[in-house]
């Protein structure tokens, strides 16, 4: 029988909560709304377990998604997979919120830009190939503002993620009718879709130790700047 387990988003204000057995989904809460992931998130695990009768024990890995994103989301769901992971001594498979936004769109003929918006006039950003059943990454996943990641696309393009939506009218601006936009429901990430991933990603046995678990934020935090510009001072 397939291996069963949970997967954690936090990566955006939306978070979300899924659990399938090998390729599929047994349940999946997904809560868009403002309130902080450390109100909702073990509320919402704990509420999808008891639905479908299991416990932490009856899981065999963990998925977190481990960024790019908002950096107090994804210390509170990588922290928490943590948690569960060293209370049941069971493995962690990291997926990319990138990534994750792209999954949902499998099939696709034409380039994926999923973007997430990253404050200060940013957008995290990655260019996937979506024509087969799994997303593949085309260029490295970078933070820049998306006048510059606009400068790159010359081919029609779907955009989906909460950069495509803050960024909308500029995109359109730079690239006119090259610029495709999914349906405003599919702009809200997934667990379930990272979870796809995360089977995959399983099978292939690439999990991380819980002692390199650490969210993946592109661009350095606050408190890393500051900490670098006292450093230099020094």
């Amino acid at each position: 029988m397939a291996e069963r387990f949970l997967t954690i988003d936090t990566a955006t204000p939306a978070s979300s909560v899924a659990v399938f057995q090998g390729d599929r989904l047994e349940g999946e809460i997904i809560l868009n709304i403002t309130r902080h992931h450390t109100e909702t998130l073990m509320g919402s695990v704990e509420h999808l377990l008891k639905s479908l009768s299991l416990n932490l024990q009856d899981l065999d890995f963990f998925t977190v998604v481990l960024g790019p994103g908002s950096f107090t989301g994804l210390r509170v769901g990588v922290a928490t997979v943590k948690g569960l992971a060293l209370a049941t001594g069971r493995p962690v498979v990291g997926i990319s919120a990138l990534r994750m936004l792209a999954m949902q769109l499998p099939f696709c003929r034409l380039p994926v830009c999923a973007l997430l918006d990253a404050r200060k006039k940013e957008v995290y950003a990655g260019l996937y190939d979506c024509s087969g059943e799994l997303p593949v990454l085309l260029h490295e996943e970078v933070v820049r503002p998306p006048e510059k990641i606009l400068a790159e696309l010359d081919a029609e393009t779907v955009f989906i993620g909460s950069g495509a939506e803050a960024y909308r009218d500029r995109i359109e601006d730079i690239l006119g009718a090259k610029a495709r936009f999914v349906p405003a429901a599919m702009h809200c990430p997934r667990a379930s879709h990272a979870a796809v991933l995360a089977w995959h990603d399983f099978q292939q046995e690439k999990t991380i130790p819980l002692e390199k678990l650490s969210p993946h934020y592109i661009r350095p935090s606050e408190a890393e700047i500051m900490w670098a510009k006292k450093q230099a001072k020094n």
